[in-house]
């Protein structure tokens, strides 16, 4: 994969500018920085949406439904509706009626906020009880999680259910003198007490958000732009996906790691991380480069 740091917008650029038709745009580093809103997101957004180009806002944090992430976004100004949103929660819903569509009944570990995207997506929520027998177990970052919940989980993944985590995200990133443990802690807790690993891990770096996206808008993957500030989640979920990668120097990643990350890709033919096709100081910068490639 070749990496693009000069912004000299050579042919081969333009070409891969031109294709793209919806940006899956990570959040936090991307369009904003913690709770603060970059002062060109915005106007970012309307150049895409006056230009043909579409964008869907993507996360890997399960915690909230759709219509509080809306909430959240209004409350920084912008405007946005259902089809700009895709979460892991509703990568798992898209999963579970995909690949289970007999599937009613959920036995799930989240906040209420989560369980309430997939009752209204149609499922129930199984109680915690023995008799109350699960069509597939969905595991979520859960900030609410009690002791008897997770002792049923780790229950019914010892019973052989379908089982699903939303992410595989270790840690959830905090400014407090804590550690926030994420799903993928919680499912090495199921694993060490039941012996099992989730049936697949979704969110970032998996490619079914990129996937889900393709078929909700009937794209190709050279259609897609998947844009974000991390390396082993943003650009993997990209490289994965066939999509086109774009690194933003906005939040976690330096410009030294990413030079450094596309040295190692080019002499090692297994690299531990991919490069990003274009890297850009910010989405402002990324906008500028659509907008030149399609006049």
């Amino acid at each position: 994969m070749k990496s693009n740091y000069n912004h000299e917008l050579t042919p081969e650029l333009r070409e891969s500018l031109s294709k793209i038709k919806r940006l899956a745009l990570d959040m936090d580093g991307t369009i904003y920085l913690g709770s603060t809103l970059f002062p060109f997101t915005v106007d970012f957004l309307d150049s895409m949406k006056n230009a043909g180009v579409g964008y869907s806002f993507l996360t890997n944090n399960p915690t909230k439904s759709v219509a509080d992430y809306l909430k959240k976004l209004e409350g920084m100004g912008i405007h946005a509706d259902q089809d700009n949103m895709y979460t892991t929660s509703l990568a798992a819903i898209d999963y579970i009626k995909s690949h289970y569509p007999a599937a009613r009944r959920l036995f799930l570990l989240g906040t209420e906020s989560m369980i309430s995207q997939f009752e209204k997506a149609g499922f129930e929520s199984c109680s915690d009880d023995p008799d109350d027998v699960p069509d597939v177990l969905v595991v979520a970052f859960d900030p609410t999680l009690v002791y008897p919940r997770l002792c049923r989980a780790c229950w019914w993944a010892s019973q052989g259910i379908p089982y699903i985590a939303t992410n595989p995200d270790r840690v959830c990133p905090t400014d407090q003198r804590t550690i926030l443990v994420d799903c993928g802690s919680i499912c090495r807790c199921i694993e060490s007490a039941s012996g099992r690993r989730p049936d697949i891990t979704l969110g970032k770096p998996d490619p079914n958000m990129i996937y889900g996206i393709m078929d909700k808008y009937g794209l190709k993957p050279e259609e897609v732009a998947m844009v974000g500030d991390r390396i082993y989640t943003d650009t993997a979920t990209a490289h994965n996906a066939g999509a086109f990668g774009v690194l933003v120097l906005s939040g976690e990643t330096t410009i030294e790691t990413a030079l450094k990350v596309a040295e190692d890709a080019a002499s090692n033919p297994n690299p531990e991380f991919y490069p990003p096709n274009l890297i850009v100081r910010d989405i402002k910068e990324l906008g500028e480069l659509i907008l030149a490639a399609r006049s």
